[in-house]
């Protein structure tokens, strides 16, 4: 793989202008258009194939997401127009920036942070951890935990434990490419420090909360 420059690793690009990117077909996908990394993609056309004689269908609700996105996601919820873990964080709620931004990073990455940047990760068939409590999300995610690594897909943000005790709250929908995004974060933990992670509100607080050693790099150990 050709080393990422900075604006990769954060972001700051269109995959549908990326010669590395293809948008995924739209018939394995939900909701607007979905890009990932060539090799990524093949591996999962593979992996849905797989699981569909087993009945399990799975499909991506979402992909790659660049910086100006990911900034959208992080703002709304940062203004208050997304709740947040169903609170809508309005400017006139009693909450400092600090506890605002905690809040917000349950589940969500700061623009210039995210897995989602670099386009090796999934979400598949939904983002709400209650899904994951029916049948048919067990049946997901019990199928995912058995046959995933078979693609080279594995879960970064697993549940809290002593091998990691930080970062995310677990994602059971949020899978990897490994054998790139191994590669792409050993780059961004060498190339980007706090002074990449700007132009969003609240961006000052990254180094405050230790964005990069406990969100980018608090993942599962499998992951890295």
């Amino acid at each position: 793989m050709i080393p990422l420059s900075k604006d990769e690793l954060l972001g700051k690009f269109e995959p549908e202008k990326h010669p590395d990117f293809v948008r995924v077909h739209d018939g394995l996908t939900e909701g607007s258009e979905h890009w990932l990394r060539k090799i990524a993609a093949e591996a999962w056309h593979k992996m849905r194939m797989s699981a569909l004689p087993d009945q399990v269908n799975l499909r991506i609700v979402s992909s790659t997401r660049n910086f100006e996105r990911q900034k959208q996601i992080w703002e709304n919820k940062w203004s208050g127009k997304t709740a947040v873990n169903g609170i809508f964080l309005h400017p006139e709620v009693q909450m400092s920036p600090e506890s605002k931004a905690l809040e917000i990073l349950k589940f969500s990455a700061m623009p210039g942070t995210s897995r989602h940047h670099w386009g090796t990760d999934i979400d598949l068939n939904s983002v709400e951890p209650e899904y994951f409590e029916t049948e048919e999300g067990k049946n997901i995610y019990r199928w995912l935990k058995v046959n995933a690594h078979r693609f080279g897909f594995y879960q970064p943000y697993t549940a809290r434990c002593d091998s990691r005790p930080i970062g995310y709250e677990e994602e059971k929908w949020h899978w990897s490419y490994l054998p790139e995004s191994r590669k792409i974060l050993k780059s961004y933990l060498s190339l980007i420090d706090y002074s990449d992670i700007t132009d969003f509100a609240g961006h000052e607080l990254a180094e405050d909360l230790s964005a990069i050693p406990v969100y980018v790099n608090g993942i599962n150990p499998d992951c890295k």
